[in-house]
């Protein structure tokens, strides 16, 4: 029997990172599969509220700037609300934002703060788990 659920963990915070991780994530929700995304260290990143809204193109990378805006690639913010809109369940590592001395205010609405226990509550009958 198969529980169709996709575990994702969001450890690195750049601007690649962050397309691989909701490309995926929505991937997997509009096949019906149902995702948590585990953010954590740099991760975080991703859905800092101001930080997601300007991750830069990696060094000597930018000249996928022009193929993003011909492809008509979302933005980081338009993907993070195209994941909400289907239920992409968001968890902010509780550990690592006290140590970064981040607040819940200061990521997306909609996050749920947990630790490693919350993820692999939900990680525990993946069919698929990933680290990007």
């Amino acid at each position: 029997m198969t529980n169709n659920r996709v575990a994702i963990i969001a450890s690195n915070g750049g601007l690649f990172d962050a397309y691989k991780v909701f490309n995926i994530a929505t991937a997997a929700a509009a096949t019906d599969q149902e995702v948590a995304i585990f953010f954590t260290f740099e991760g975080l990143n991703l859905i800092h509220k101001e930080v997601n809204q300007v991750l830069v193109m990696p060094e000597g990378k930018e000249h996928f700037s022009e193929g993003f805006v011909k492809a008509t690639v979302p933005s980081i913010p338009e993907l993070i609300a195209m994941a909400q809109e289907m239920d992409v369940k968001f968890i902010g590592c509780q550990m690592t934002m006290d140590v970064m001395g981040f607040e819940i205010e200061d990521f997306v609405d909609g996050i749920e703060v947990g630790g490693a226990v919350t993820f692999l509550e939900f990680a525990k009958d993946a069919d698929v788990t990933l680290t990007f």
